[in-house]
């Protein structure tokens, strides 16, 4: 069995500014593409990625619900089709274009993929994603 990816417990912002205007613009055109016929609620979401790329990803609904994919799994799907990476940013948007909080799912997604410093854009300002999921289970947990 190989060892997961380390999750760092403690982290900090990327050094690289965020261009949260060009990220949302990114996440809309994502969000244009969503297939939502069942809810209705299409969602985008775009990231930069620790290398400055940025990748997107929309949400994919099925007939059955539990099968659905959120915008930020679509993201992360990107984000290793292209290579990899750590993400340092994150803005998703719901039909309006206006931020929209990940759900708790995709927080724990998200935290994998970006950790605790991981940026997450929102209607009152960004927050690091320690903010929003205080107590993710990590691989850390999987070793005990």
């Amino acid at each position: 069995m190989t060892a997961g990816p380390h999750i760092p417990e403690s982290g900090t912002p990327s050094e690289q500014p965020v261009d949260w205007p060009a990220l949302r613009a990114l996440a809309r055109g994502a969000m244009a593409r969503a297939y939502a016929p069942y809810s209705g609620y299409p969602v985008g979401a775009a990231g930069q990625v620790d290398d400055g790329t940025t990748v997107s990803g929309c949400n994919v609904e099925n007939a059955s619900i539990g099968l659905s994919l959120c915008a930020e799994c679509g993201l992360v799907s990107e984000l290793y089709a292209r290579g990899g990476g750590r993400l340092t940013a994150v803005s998703c948007v719901g039909q309006d274009g206006v931020p929209v909080a990940p759900c708790g799912r995709c927080r724990q997604l998200l935290w994998e993929h970006g950790g605790p410093g991981l940026l997450v854009d929102g209607a009152a300002g960004s927050r690091r994603l320690s903010e929003l999921l205080a107590d993710p289970f990590t691989p850390e947990h999987l070793a005990r």
